[in-house]
């Protein structure tokens, strides 16, 4: 029996980072006139994401998105071919009207607990040393994606604990920690 397919990046296996990695280029899927975006220094929390608004590749289950301080993110080259993809989302995506690619995603909300990070797909970077996916969130929400039946998630699960990727179906414990304090600080506990 083949191995279950979860994301192009992720199925032969996961590459390690480079700590010392200085960042790279993300280009969309354009032939002529490609949107190119580049980051300076690594990424953080790069995971499988499951949730029904993150772009994914034809065919895979998952995506795998990391991120960046949004100082970090530079527009390079075709900005005008970007649109945000839904602008009642809490996180908004920024897709190329050309190909459809999600070359980042940016929260304007000031008091969300991810504001001032951007959201990116280092697969869209022949660089490489990015920091390596290191768990996958949202995990059921593939089934109402349409892109997993209920029945198949136990081998989905066992699939992505067997790359490396502990399955959650919200983010991994230090995000929700995170999200947590934040929302603790800004009721004045902490």
């Amino acid at each position: 029996m083949a191995a279950i397919s979860i994301h192009p990046s992720v199925d032969g296996g996961i590459s390690p980072g480079n700590s010392s990695f200085a960042g790279g280029t993300l280009t969309c899927h354009c032939a002529r006139d490609p949107v190119t975006v580049s980051i300076e220094g690594n990424v953080a929390h790069n995971h499988a994401c499951g949730c029904t608004k993150c772009w994914k590749p034809a065919g895979a289950k998952f995506s795998v998105v990391a991120v960046v301080p949004r100082e970090k993110l530079a527009m390079k080259a075709n900005a005008q071919k970007l649109k945000i993809v839904d602008a009642s989302a809490a996180i908004q995506r920024h897709a190329c009207t050309g190909c459809g690619v999600h070359m980042f995603g940016r929260i304007e909300n000031k008091t969300h607990p991810f504001y001032g990070l951007d959201f990116v797909h280092v697969e869209l970077s022949k660089d490489k040393g990015w920091a390596p996916p290191e768990f996958a969130a949202f995990v059921s929400s593939i089934i109402e994606a349409g892109t997993a039946k209920p029945d198949e998630m136990p081998a989905i699960r066992a699939r992505l604990v067997e790359l490396g990727l502990p399955p959650y179906d919200c983010l991994s414990p230090p995000l929700m920690d995170a999200i947590a304090t934040h929302t603790a600080k800004s009721k004045g506990i902490l």
